[in-house]
């Protein structure tokens, strides 16, 4: 029986390059949606040749796919198009009609000069989902800026509230890990272009979305820019501990690390129990949250002691056993071999074309009647480029040569 595929009657062109766009248009690839993936002959998306590492082949050689590409892109088709030239712009609005949305996330105007703004397009169809990311958005003195998840992180405040405190070793501001404001504008694109989607179906009108970084980064600051709009003053970095709970933060073991997470008063105190401090339980200066708040500085010492007289494996044990939230701090090692992680399935492998097998995180997304597609690997540069200017647009063999002689394709 054929798994329906929720979004398998839309067509997204994806003008898109590097993380942001990609995240949004592999979500709907993943979904079911035909993602024709635009890209420059000869080089493509940047993130290609943001390697090492690179998939390998059987015999454990370096492929041209790197890694980096392949987190974004499953799941789509890619042609190669001159966006530049006249006649790679006018294949682009050819297009056009056979497609329900187009992505782009090139620099303010740019796309203009091309004739391939929203304007341009939705005179050849009026339906059209167009959704433009950028760094700062199509208006106001930064929209002509570039954009980048690094500085956005630290001009749209998270970097205020990320790393250790200023008055400890290793104090200062830190970015996240990964490209998070690209990530998360990759994701709240996919929501706003499924709601665009849902009124075009109800009433036939399309849009525009107009989606930046910056706009992202200061709305996911949820409480801390709610406790800064609420009470005035700017919230601090607080390392792994948390503005507004306590305990609430890392801990060393007698071997390691582990974070404890009490969200209520009844889960600190089975956490002072279970170390054999009962009498932090009901302590008159650290009985509730706001008590333990206000004397954080002298109770966290407290706590710091007694976590460091047992090992890691002794804090998990006891504490699930009586439903205090705790964990490990897992390198990737033991995240891929986490029995929750495996039991679910989160990693899948993959048939690719020149890597003959490539590991992939799947969509996270569980969908029980139209399940996530995950096991289509990303494309190679231009892989379908015959099929989509052929099937598509209608042409020749020859044109199509002929095309790519001039370095059109």
């Amino acid at each position: 029986m054929t798994v329906p595929k929720a979004l398998g009657h839309l067509r997204v062109l994806d003008l898109s390059r590097v993380l942001a766009g990609p995240w949004c248009s592999q979500n709907l690839a993943d979904l079911g949606a035909d993602v024709i993936k635009v890209e420059r002959p000869g080089s493509g998306d940047d993130t290609r040749a943001w390697g090492p590492p690179y998939a390998q082949d059987a015999d454990g050689n370096d492929t041209t796919e790197a890694a980096y590409y392949l987190a974004a892109n499953r799941g789509k088709r890619s042609v190669t198009i001159d966006i530049a030239s006249a006649e790679g712009q006018a294949l682009l609005r050819e297009l056009v009609p056979h497609c329900d949305v187009v992505l782009e996330n090139y620099k303010v105007g740019q796309l203009k000069r091309y004739g391939l703004d929203y304007d341009a397009l939705r005179a050849i169809k009026p339906d059209l989902v167009y959704c433009s990311v950028t760094g700062f958005g199509q208006d106001g003195p930064y929209a002509h800026r570039a954009g980048y998840d690094f500085l956005i992180q630290g001009m749209g405040g998270l970097m205020s509230v990320t790393g250790e405190r200023d008055d400890l070793p290793g104090g200062g501001p830190q970015k996240a890990g990964v490209a998070l404001t690209d990530l998360m504008t990759g994701m709240y694109a996919t929501i706003a272009i499924l709601a665009a989607l849902t009124h075009r179906d109800r009433s036939g009108e399309g849009q525009y979305i107009d989606m930046a970084l910056l706009d992202v980064q200061v709305a996911m600051l949820a409480n801390m820019g709610s406790n800064y709009l609420n009470s005035g003053k700017p919230p601090r970095r607080w390392g792994n501990a948390h503005p507004n709970i306590v305990p609430y933060q890392t801990f060393a073991c007698a071997d390691g690390y582990i974070i404890v997470a009490t969200g209520n008063d009844g889960q600190y105190q089975k956490f002072v129990e279970a170390g054999g401090r009962a009498d932090l339980a009901l302590h008159p200066r650290y009985a509730t949250n706001p008590l333990r708040v206000q004397h954080r500085e002298e109770l966290v010492p407290l706590l710091a002691e007694m976590v460091l007289q047992h090992p890691r494996d002794f804090w998990i044990t006891t504490l699930e056993a009586v439903g205090v939230p705790c964990g490990p701090i897992n390198n990737l090692d033991d995240v891929y071999s986490n029995p929750q992680v495996l039991a679910r399935g989160i990693v899948t492998e993959v048939p690719h074309p020149t890597a003959g097998k490539v590991k992939l995180v799947r969509n996270p997304m569980r969908l029980s009647a139209s399940p996530a597609d995950n096991a289509v690997a990303p494309p190679l540069l231009g892989q379908h480029t015959d099929d989509i200017v052929r099937g598509l647009l209608g042409r020749s063999d020859d044109e199509i040569a002929a095309l790519r002689a001039k370095g059109v394709l």
